[in-house]
């Protein structure tokens, strides 16, 4: 069944699918979801069964250049008025604001194609030209992480998902930044064709397997270096490094940054947003997580590597802050089932 009930597939055919490009698009938003649907072709064609038929187009047709400088070749957008499209993809753009400024036409394009297409997916601020499209409003949806704030401000009806790789809303589909493109062209060769082909298509194009839509963007030790929190970068580092100690007190920490413990707790929060005990859980959290996800240790070997000390301390962690247990997260995400006596 069609996630849009206004579009009529034919029957047993190959999915037309356009990538949309527009002046100062980023190059790998369009290249690396087009890669996705050309292996899942090549994979589909050893089959014997019908692929993707791929085309890049745009509002007028030509050569368009990307913001990274290189032109690519384009077909128009009125060549396919009249043909029947599965999947439309947009990519995103580092000038997005001034991208929105000018692209009315295309905005009301998609608008229209939106009503008679299966599905339309966009990558890292390309959810912008949807919203501006009228094709999120009251959806949830995702873009890059560093846009959240800005997206929220000109669409406020949108249900922002800030750390989701992409976020699947009926027949929108919307992803987090560049690389995410390709975790979202792989979710949706596997709606179309299953999770075996798109794992053949994961590991033909040597990328991790294909990640699910509710990871995180970005790592907690990334983020923490991206806020006002340069003085403690060292630290961090020095934390993730000393998990597994049961000795990670304020004043531990505290003498690591050459402080006095009152004055570290009050000025890590001033420029972090956390407590230090807070921070001590969250990259404890994401240590689990990665072990979870793509090593053999038991849960048990998990907590105590990650200096939770038991099972039970490391579920209560992951309920507060996932609203999951370890367990079930293995389940959910891990690269590969788990053996008798893993989980």
């Amino acid at each position: 069944m069609p996630s849009n009930p206004d579009f009529l597939p034919t029957p047993g055919g190959p999915r037309t699918v356009l990538f949309v490009a527009f002046p100062d698009m980023g190059l790998l938003d369009l290249t690396g979801p087009q890669t996705v649907f050309w292996a899942a072709s090549k994979a589909l064609a050893e089959r014997g069964a019908p692929g993707y038929v791929r085309h890049t187009v745009s509002l007028d047709g030509g050569l368009v250049q990307t913001a990274e400088g290189v032109a690519l070749q384009t077909v128009p957008l009125a060549a396919f008025t009249n043909v029947p499209v599965d999947t439309v993809v947009v990519p995103g753009s580092p000038n997005i604001e001034q991208v929105l400024a000018r692209s009315e036409p295309l905005i009301g394009w998609l608008r229209r194609k939106a009503k008679a297409t299966r599905r339309t997916a966009a990558v890292c601020s390309g959810t912008f030209l949807l919203a501006q499209a009228g094709l999120l409003h009251d959806k949830r949806a995702a873009t890059h992480w560093a846009l959240c704030d800005l997206l929220r401000e000109r669409f406020p009806s949108i249900q922002i998902d800030r750390d989701a790789l992409f976020v699947r809303e009926g027949p929108v589909w919307t992803s987090a930044g560049v690389t995410a493109g390709i975790d979202l062209a792989l979710a949706l060769v596997e709606a179309d064709h299953g999770r075996d082909l798109s794992l053949k298509v994961a590991r033909e194009l040597v990328v991790f397997l294909k990640r699910p839509g509710g990871q995180s963007q970005f790592s907690e030790l990334l983020q923490s270096q991206t806020r006002d929190s340069a003085d403690f970068d060292e630290l961090h580092l020095w934390i993730s490094d000393h998990l597994d100690s049961d000795d990670l007190t304020v004043e531990t920490l505290a003498d690591r940054a050459r402080m006095s413990p009152r004055n570290f707790a009050r000025v890590y929060k001033q420029k972090t947003g956390r407590t230090p005990a807070k921070a001590v859980e969250v990259l404890r959290l994401e240590a689990a997580r990665r072990l979870l996800e793509d090593s053999k240790h038991n849960v048990d070997q998990v907590a105590r590597r990650c200096g939770f000390g038991t099972e039970e301390r490391m579920r209560v962690t992951f309920q507060r802050n996932l609203s999951v247990s370890p367990r079930d997260y293995r389940k959910r995400f891990a690269t590969e089932p788990a053996a008798p006596g893993r989980q």
